[in-house]
């Protein structure tokens, strides 16, 4: 089977929009690769004018909020680096039991990388806020240098959300048959190896 692999457009983030920006993404990668009956929950971001879908399950939203923060943890260990994120969907296919293998193995269909280039501002955010508040240097070309990066973001986060509706919809033969009962695909969200 053939593993489709999705690059999504690299994002320039400021710290504080990490959080925001992959839930958006994740939950509408996997809002789209759902089965089955999900109960479909808008979600309006906070920094941008942007709404996605999740699937309204507390364990998903759990799990990806999970890997957002070892995500986060890395990047705070590695200031002004590029980063990624890979979400991965597999499935799983018995082995013919031996003496040294398992007795299942993951069989790769679909990966999207998540590309993040995390900048720091120091001068224009406070860290200990979730929102965007101009902490020195409130004149008014900082504000209008602050609404204009905001606008390229979010212009850029709505390239990449429609990069991801597109992919979904053209690339649909490598998806495995359906297992009934099975709501999602099983998948795992993985982040830079060495310093997980």
């Amino acid at each position: 089977m053939n593993c489709e692999v999705c690059q999504l457009k690299e994002l320039e983030v400021e710290h504080f929009e990490i959080r925001e920006v992959l839930r958006c993404i994740l939950h509408t990668i996997v809002f789209h690769r759902a089965l089955g009956l999900v109960r479909p929950k808008d979600v309006d971001l906070e920094l941008f004018e942007i709404t996605y879908v999740q699937c309204g399950d507390v364990e998903l939203e759990k799990k990806i909020d999970e890997k957002i923060d070892h995500f986060i943890s890395w990047v705070e260990k590695h200031p002004n680096k590029k980063s990624q994120i890979c979400l991965s969907f597999y499935e799983v296919k018995s082995k013919q039991p031996s003496w040294f293998t398992n007795k299942t193995e993951r069989l790769y269909w679909e990966q999207w990388y998540i590309n993040l280039n995390v900048t720091q501002h120091p001068k224009h955010h406070s860290s200990k806020s979730h929102h965007t508040k101009l902490v020195v240097d409130p004149g008014e070309s900082a504000t209008e240098e602050r609404s204009s990066r905001r606008a390229m973001v979010e212009a850029s986060l709505r390239e990449v959300l429609f990069q991801i509706i597109k992919f979904v919809n053209e690339k649909k033969d490598h998806v495995p048959p359906i297992s009934e009962g099975v709501i999602y695909f099983p998948y795992e969200i993985t982040i830079p190896r060495k310093f997980q």
